[in-house]
């Protein structure tokens, strides 16, 4: 029987249980598949959905306004300066009073606690579009593409190069939830959140996968079936990207690095890439790439945890 959704929010990954990530799979291929043969699905007829943006976005935004437009529905941006979020105004109330408006609240801010406290008052589902924490909707959609492209979870080595970051925040608590083994290789200092580590350990522990973190890139990738990486300096640490260079650089995703994985792995990043810097053309480009897929697939899952949620 299909668990009702109804209501909840998506504020990371490991709010969902297993059920719950493979309902938003199912529904996932559904949609892709209606969309491919062009069949109607305006699940979301007459919805409303608020996308906040505290941070500029292109995946993010055109995936959700598409998304919701594509499921009957439809989507309004708010920018940096159109709402007082937490200025004049406290989350407290602009989430009691979007939530007498809205049917539903993308947003994609710079605090996590931003988000918590959007779903924590208001009384429509909230779902995290990113936040300097976590990415949970690129994690769904990552793990839904490696179903796609290896057809099971199962025996599967992730390894994630560069830094302890929102993405590797969420790949934790993804790989762990679905049982897949990863490998984080980071510089000292840069490695992921304890807390986040301990708990996708526990959440391993339960499935009989692995968590490792570790320094060597190279250890990283050995016999690995998925390789990503994501950029050295995220949104707001501009000024830091000369320095984190400086401690990345080893961790790049080249020809040689690669050779120590499967000669079947799948090469996987978020976009958008810095070429030249955590991964090269070579790489990313080549027939092993699959981030064109895994873009596109944002679209899909997002439109599921739309249509389950709202």
């Amino acid at each position: 029987m299909a668990i009702n959704m109804k209501g909840k929010s998506l504020v990371s990954i490991n709010d969902l249980t297993l059920e719950e990530i493979y309902q938003i799979f199912d529904v996932s291929k559904t949609l892709k598949e209606k969309k491919l043969t062009g069949e109607p699905h305006r699940i979301l007829e007459g919805k409303t959905l608020g996308m906040i943006f505290s941070k500029p976005s292109t995946r993010t935004r055109i995936s959700f306004q598409t998304g919701i437009y594509q499921l009957g529905g439809t989507g309004m941006y708010f920018g940096p300066n159109d709402l007082q979020l937490g200025k004049s105004e406290n989350i407290h109330d602009t989430a009691k009073v979007l939530s007498r408006y809205l049917d539903g609240i993308m947003i994609r801010t710079f605090a996590h606690q931003d988000v918590v406290d959007l779903a924590r008052f208001g009384s429509i589902p909230v779902i995290n579009g990113l936040t300097d924490l976590l990415h949970p909707c690129q994690v769904l959609t990552d793990l839904f593409t490696i179903l796609e492209k290896k057809r099971t979870f199962k025996g599967l080595k992730l390894a994630y190069l560069g830094d302890g970051n929102n993405m590797a925040h969420s790949l934790l608590h993804g790989c762990s939830k679905v049982g897949i083994d990863i490998t984080l290789a980071t510089p000292s200092n840069y490695e992921p959140d304890k807390d986040i580590v301990e708990n996708a350990k526990n959440n391993a522990k339960i499935m009989g996968s692995q968590i490792n973190i570790i320094n060597d890139p190279v250890e990283a990738v050995k016999d690995a079936d998925v390789i990503y990486t994501d950029v050295w300096a995220s949104m707001g640490q501009e000024a830091e990207a000369e320095e984190r260079r400086k401690h990345f650089v080893k961790y790049q995703v080249n020809p040689d690095l690669v050779k120590n994985a499967k000669d079947d792995y799948i090469f996987m990043h978020c976009l958008p890439a810095h070429r030249g810097d955590e991964v090269v053309d070579e790489v990313i480009d080549s027939n092993n790439s699959v981030v064109f897929d895994e873009a596109e697939n944002r679209l899909h899952v997002q439109k599921a945890i739309m249509a389950l949620v709202m």
